[in-house]
């Protein structure tokens, strides 16, 4: 098992492990609000016997309690309850009233405002019905109901296993961020480290070729193979340069666009198959960017590369530039296999291959060289399999930003 499996194993472990403290926790919460609802039932229970059998007792002669023992036990029993709210009801289901008509407010509530209007009675009558079953109040003869309601404390917690789930799906969601996050830096620094690593054993032999190369100017070699030589050392060095930029903010200059095109479609279609047709069609005028050109002319190159591959080295590909008032638009069309609509996106990620042989970094890095470092976009513009593709990178003018 390697590092990268054993990270991708840690995550899951931390995320399973994440899962199952959540659901104990909302287990637990789930156990303690219904626990605490049955006590709520319960003490209003007790309350509304407590209160029946003192106003069963007394008050008429069967016993020996006076109005004023009466009264204070009546409020005793009251101020047991401060949190659930109730609200009493005769036989029929109507607000108790006095001989005036108006409901009896503080005789038939408990734990409501003291200013509720009749309407808002009957919605928190409703509200209670909908929340418990009511205690049937049988006080000598005279049927009373009592409805009550959740207390506050029960309401506020009803909301507490949501907060608790949500924090914990944000604490998984920032695992995964950090763990997909770190991977990707991990793998940024790899692909650096290479390009680097190669520009470095590059550097080498091509030293050699320049001393070389002078003394076969000296030998009197056909001065053709000599210029030829130089072709193929300059670019070289225009390879090892490219390779040392990976991993680093490049310089970016203000450049003619139509000229840098220009140029790494000569290069490409000297140095490519005669089987393929190649075009060019760019407006006459200059048009300025910010442009890193060594690093345009690469991703120009791979995607050349990419097209003459989809076309198995034989078809028609054609270089176009339009622009307007703002950005430049450089199109790369083949007569290739064609790409998937599936796949537009999916292309240009790291690794992504159709080939047998092959990396999948080609269009990955052409995609980081003109979103990351040139802040432009690149996309697939269209596509049909068995007929072609067309890829466009939009760049800005110099002075203004996509």
């Amino acid at each position: 098992m390697n590092f990268s499996d054993e990270r991708n194993l840690a995550s899951y472990f931390i995320i399973f492990a994440v899962l199952v403290i959540t659901g104990l926790v909302l287990w637990n919460t789930s156990l303690f609000l219904q626990r605490l609802k049955k006590d709520e039932t319960i003490k209003t229970q007790v309350w509304a016997q407590s209160f029946k059998a003192l106003s069963s007792s007394g008050i008429d002669g069967t016993t020996d309690i006076n109005l004023d023992d009466y009264l204070e036990l009546s409020n005793l029993i009251t101020s047991t309850n401060t949190t659930i709210p109730i609200i009493i009801t005769d036989s029929e289901g109507n607000f108790m009233r006095n001989s005036n008509g108006e409901i009896n407010i503080q005789g038939s509530t408990l734990n409501l405002p003291d200013d509720i209007t009749e309407n808002e009675l009957s919605d928190y009558l409703e509200q209670m019905k909908s929340e418990n079953e009511p205690v049937v109040l049988d006080l000598r003869g005279t049927v009373q109901y009592v409805y009550y309601g959740n207390s506050s404390i029960l309401n506020k917690l009803k909301y507490y296993p949501i907060a608790i789930a949500l924090i914990i799906f944000l604490l998984i969601g920032v695992i995964y961020f950090f763990f997909t996050t770190s991977k990707a830096s991990e793998q940024n620094k790899l692909w650096a480290g290479m390009a680097k690593e190669t520009a470095h054993q590059i550097g080498t032999p091509l030293s050699s070729l320049v001393g070389w190369n002078e003394i076969l100017k000296v030998e009197n070699v056909n001065p053709e193979y000599i210029v030829e030589i130089e072709k193929d050392i300059s670019r070289l060095k225009v390879i090892t340069e490219r390779f040392s930029k990976i991993g680093s903010i490049p310089k970016l200059e203000v450049a003619d666009i139509v000229k840098e095109t220009k140029e790494a479609y000569t290069y490409l279609q000297s140095r490519s198959s005669k089987l393929i047709n190649f075009s060019l069609d760019l407006p006459e005028e200059s048009i300025l960017v910010h442009l890193n050109s060594q690093l345009y002319s690469w991703t120009i190159e791979n995607l050349v590369k990419n097209a003459i591959d989809a076309m198995r080295g034989r078809g028609d590909l054609n270089i176009d530039l339009s622009h307007d008032s703002k950005r430049v638009f450089i199109r790369i069309t083949d007569t290739g296999k064609g790409i998937p609509k599936s796949k537009f996106t999916k292309i240009f990620e790291p690794g992504y291959t159709s080939k047998t042989r092959g990396w999948g970094l080609g269009l990955s890095l052409a995609r980081r060289i003109i979103e990351e470092y040139h802040s432009g976009k690149i996309k697939v513009l269209r596509s049909e399999l068995g007929k072609g593709t067309t890829f466009q990178i939009t760049l800005s003018k110099s002075g203004e930003f996509i």
